[in-house]
């Protein structure tokens, strides 16, 4: 059945959006990641994804044009079909619903006589943090009631089904209420915060909106109206002394810093005042950059001849890991091939680049080079199974495997092929660090057409991985092991690496994986190949 596509509320503010650009035309595949358009806001320019798979029957609005929010802007369904009864749905039985709910609209009346513009307010609501997300937890306020709010700063760290990630208000003010306490969930769109001038009665909006019926979850709302009371006890100064004065740094600063051993005495700051902001943390190389990985993971207490056990709750990125490989394990058909391949001169090629490269090229950032020229050779390994259809991709997208207190994440490098090493490397450098400092965005980590899973580094022989949706294929790859091999001239040591490839039997027949694996073995033991 067809879906339709609306204009979504991407601001507060915002009550129309201009399309800037249709990156899909009429007659053109949707993925579900796909982004459609690019909308301007009263705010930014921003990407619009349908969330919606088949074929783009329908665009409602011209570029250049505006749309009102929750206007039809694109239908997406299967080929050819029928797609009328959606636009006469739009058009004529609108009138009706509104003349059924003019009675009601008198109980949140109070809405239109305290609107957010007219107070000078911004309402920040849960964001659409992924593809699949219907609700956001709030991991951690990093503002409290009272506090002065830049428009760059992390508001809360918030935890989707997918990553802990960040919410940015875009607004400056004063934090004045807080709707969501920290531990508690929201549904996407709920009011989390309001940022005004000090001062300002926000009653009347948070009241319409506990009592509108688009908000499902009102059990939350009365901790949230008697949340503010407490909050400015719980303040912390934002200075701290320090020798010879005062110090001056946000709190995400601080907790940045903090995780990556960095003095903030030495980080200079770019902020009003010299204060110290995000961008001065991600900026300063003064001090090396290592997580405490092992300070979020729960420590076993063994005591001797006592039994015992710790509960974990699992995170909803946890929850979607085992759902999804779940699914993958039991739906998709698993077959396993496994090759030796010689690194020898990988190693050497590598070590002679790292001489010109102005990136340090890590043996991952090979792997990825080398799996996406052989994917070119082998498009069969680069599809997906779509039940009726497979889709063969014209684009490679790598999906590169890394481990996180809270989970696995695999962040994608696109258009790999196309890439550089030292571009490539760049691009991998980047997402990793937004993986580890949770500033990952949904559209870095969706979109892969293959996934390397990588444990050498953990000095792990040899594995198997399950396959990543949509992915066909995933390749496990083992560490670099030196063996004793017969050579032309008696015996010598070698290099050796083995990799195995995850296959679905539905879009990937063995001949073709195999063929796909000794491309890819070529390539590893010919690095130059990659380079044409």
């Amino acid at each position: 059945m067809a879906e339709v596509i609306r204009m979504p509320l991407l601001s507060d503010t915002m009550t129309e959006g201009k399309i800037v650009k249709w990156n899909k035309k009429v007659g053109d595949a949707v993925k579900s990641d796909d982004v459609l358009a690019d909308v301007e806001t009263d705010k930014a320019t921003m990407e619009v994804v349908g969330y919606a798979e088949g074929t783009l029957l329908y665009v409602g609005i011209k570029e250049g044009e505006a749309a009102k929010v929750n206007s039809i802007i694109a239908i997406v369904g299967k080929k050819d079909e029928d797609f009328s009864s959606l636009i006469a749905e739009e058009t004529s039985p609108a009138p009706a619903p509104q003349s059924t709910e003019a009675p009601a609209a008198p109980a949140p009346v109070s809405a239109p006589s305290v609107p957010p513009e007219q107070l000078g307010v911004s309402v920040i609501r849960m964001p659409l943090l992924s593809d699949t997300m219907t609700s956001g937890k709030i991991v951690k306020w990093n503002k409290q009631v009272g506090d002065i709010v830049k428009s760059d700063d992390n508001l809360a760290d918030v935890e989707t089904d997918k990553a802990t990630m960040e919410v940015v208000g875009y607004a400056e003010g004063t934090l004045l209420h807080i709707g969501v306490q920290e531990g508690e969930s929201a549904n996407v769109n709920d009011i989390i915060a309001i940022i005004g001038k000090p001062g300002t009665d926000v009653s009347g909006i948070v009241n319409s909106a506990q009592s509108s019926p688009e908000t499902p979850q009102a059990s939350t709302a009365p901790s949230s109206v008697s949340a503010p009371a407490p909050q400015p006890q719980k303040l912390e100064p934002v200075n701290t002394l320090n020798g010879d004065g005062r110090l001056k740094a946000s709190p995400l600063a601080k907790m940045l810093a903090k995780e990556k051993g960095i003095d903030l005495a030495k980080v200079p700051g770019s902020g009003d005042g010299g204060r110290i902001i995000r961008k001065d943390i991600d900026s300063f190389s003064g001090v090396s950059s290592s997580a405490p990985s092992a300070a979020s993971t729960a420590v076993a207490s063994f005591t001797t001849g006592q039994e015992g056990y710790t509960d974990t709750a699992n995170t909803s990125m946890r929850k979607t890991i085992a759902r999804r490989l779940g699914e993958s394990m039991y739906t998709a058909p698993h077959f396993y091939l496994t090759m030796e391949i010689c690194m020898d001169n990988a190693i050497q090629a590598r070590t002679q680049i790292n001489e010109v490269s102005p990136v340090k090229i890590s043996f991952q950032d090979i792997l990825i080079k080398a799996c996406a020229t052989a994917l070119r050779k082998h498009p069969a390994v680069n599809s997906s199974w779509m039940g009726d259809f497979i889709r063969t991709y014209h684009h490679v997208h790598i999906g590169s495997a890394i481990a996180l207190p809270d989970g696995l994440i695999v962040p994608v490098v696109r258009f790999a092929d196309q890439k550089s090493l030292s571009q490539i490397a760049a691009d991998a450098k980047d997402l990793y660090d937004k993986a580890r400092n949770k500033k990952i965005q949904p559209q870095d980590f969706s979109g892969n057409t293959f996934t390397i899973s990588n444990l050498g580094m953990m000095d792990i022989d040899e594995f198997t991985a399950i396959i990543n949706p949509p992915d066909s294929c995933i390749l496990a790859v083992g560490k670099i092991k030196e063996v004793v091999v017969k050579k032309s001239d008696g015996f010598g040591t070698s290099q050796l690496m083995k990799v195995t490839l995850s296959c679905d039997h539905r879009s990937v027949d063995g001949a073709a994986g195999a063929a796909f694996l000794q491309t890819l073995k070529k390539v590893m033991e010919n690095p130059v190949v990659m380079l044409l």
